[in-house]
């Protein structure tokens, strides 16, 4: 053991690395350096190294066979229930990132030199990724249990330790700058997503994680879904030299999980959207080139489009839009609101566009520059219409002409030389309203070219019209029991009363 610890503090100082701690500290950093880092330069020392140890046994008399060393022995406790047989050093040429490689932290680690494409996750836009402490990496069962448990161990450099401590607080206890841990499908067709396996449960050093829980469901028969998120180790973690130590948990039923570290940055939706304010904005000539594109007229169709309709409210909360805002990948013209959108993915990761329902991801979002210049400019319209050449018109004034229509005049009554005001007659005679005389006097009547009008307001509300038709009820019945009664007078003021 003594030299194999000389050996790890040899390879240690050769790429730099502190040679200070105790010895497991040390054997960790060496195979961590071995499995991750091993660059040609590297792979010579160690080559040299293993040729210094054999050639001074190989000088020495042998008093009974010699047995091959075992360079993995030391690490047994990581691969115990491995089943790969392990390959005994027969000569200089061996290769020892394969060797190192295999079973090392109780996960699956391929051969450096297979082709085999690596697993990929996806881009998170709320974490802006610092450095790759340990690769995707295949969970591996250990036996044929469904509950595993796969530990892995990995210490912190200093500068990572600096950048941890000097992050500015989210929110109390929780820094900027993370250690996560991420766990997918080990799917290499595409990036994946992250994908909690079941029964998952994660151990830092000596205390649990706390592991997103399920979102409960309000529709009957509906299972319960988890938001996979990458998962926050660093309260967890010594922040100094020292080895951690991380456990997963894991029901083995069949599918291949994938886990990986990463030192991150998390980013919170206000800069994110300074980000997009300064890099995503469409130029205006260039969205109302999009408008025109959209509105050209196509031969093969039959109806020609003449106009599209935009609603200046955001479809997720209902108010005016501030930041309108939509992806490049949509076919639409409407926008929604990026304060809002970034907001509630910030909440619960969707990305969503909530118009058409389709994928929009961060780094497909734009800013609508001309939409964003109309919203300045048109502060008392919730809608406006594109036209063919481009140009707009807000939808406001189209409803006020429908709501303001000329007041119609009602013109009702007898002659009256206090009628200073005459309706024009249309149809040449004298009534403006033709009705039969006798009883109540003359509807409508000329008397010495001036017009005697009684106007009735048709705007009167409900409750006046039925308390009449109460009142016609009521007259009805006594005529049934007296006999008819004389017609009433219309009870309306004699002049002019506007109908608005």
């Amino acid at each position: 053991m003594a030299a194999e610890l000389v050996e790890a503090k040899m390879l240690l100082g050769f790429v730099g690395r502190s040679k200070s701690g105790l010895k497991h500290e040390l054997v960790t950093r060496a195979l961590q350096l071995v499995q991750f880092d091993c660059s040609p330069e590297l792979f010579k020392k160690i080559k040299e190294l293993y040729e210094t140890r054999y050639a001074k046994k190989s000088s020495e008399p042998i008093s009974q066979p010699h047995r091959p060393l075992d360079p993995l022995t030391m690490h047994s406790t990581y691969d115990r229930a491995s089943t790969v047989p392990r390959t005994p050093l027969t000569g200089p040429n061996i290769d020892y990132p394969v060797l190192y490689g295999k079973y090392l932290n109780g996960l699956g680690r391929l051969p450096a030199k297979t082709l085999k494409p690596e697993v990929r996750l996806v881009k998170l836009p709320f974490f802006n990724m610092l450095d790759e402490l340990l690769k995707p990496t295949e969970l591996v069962p250990q036996n044929n249990e469904k509950l595993q448990e796969s530990p892995c161990i990995f210490a912190l450099t200093p500068r990572q330790v600096e950048l941890i401590r000097n992050s500015r607080e989210l929110q109390p206890g929780v820094k900027a700058v993370q250690v996560v841990l991420r766990i997918c499908y080990s799917d290499t067709s595409s990036p994946q997503e992250d994908q909690y396996p079941p029964n998952i449960a994660v151990k830092v050093n000596h205390s649990y994680c706390s592991v997103p829980g399920y979102y409960p469901s309000n529709k009957p028969g509906v299972e319960p879904k988890r938001p996979c998120r990458p998962i926050n180790l660093t309260h967890l973690m010594y922040l100094s030299s020292a080895t951690n130590r991380i456990t997963v948990t894991w029901g083995n039923y069949g599918k291949s999980y994938s886990v990986a570290l990463y030192l991150v940055r998390q980013l919170t939706s206000s800069e994110l959207l300074q980000r997009l304010k300064t890099i995503g904005v469409k130029h205006p000539e260039l969205c109302k080139a999009l408008v025109k594109e959209k509105l050209r007229l196509d031969p093969d169709s039959e109806i020609a489009t003449t106009g599209v309709r935009v609603s200046l409210i955001c479809p997720l909360v209902k108010m005016r839009l501030s930041v309108p805002c939509r992806a490049e990948t949509c076919a639409h013209l409407q926008c929604f609101d990026a304060v809002f959108y970034l907001q509630m993915n910030e909440k619960k990761p969707t990305w969503m566009c909530p118009v058409c329902d389709k994928p929009a991801p961060y780094d497909q979002l734009i800013i609508d520059g001309l939409l964003s210049k109309i919203l300045s400019e048109c502060e008392d319209a919730d809608e406006i219409e594109y036209l063919v050449d481009g140009s707009w018109c807000p939808i406001r004034a189209e409803k006020e002409r429908s709501c303001s229509p000329q007041c119609p005049i009602l013109v009702l009554g007898t002659s009256d030389t206090n009628g200073l005001l005459a309706s024009p007659n249309v149809n040449g005679g004298g009534s403006v309203l033709g009705g039969s005389g006798g009883g109540g006097g003359t509807v409508g009547s000329i008397e010495n070219g001036k017009l005697g009008a009684d106007v009735v307001d048709l705007t009167l509300d409900s409750s006046s019209s039925s308390e009449e038709e109460e009142e016609e009820e009521e007259d009805e019945e006594d005529e049934d029991e007296d006999g008819p009664r004389p017609k009433r007078r219309c009870p309306f003021q004699k002049g002019l009363v506007s109908a608005c």
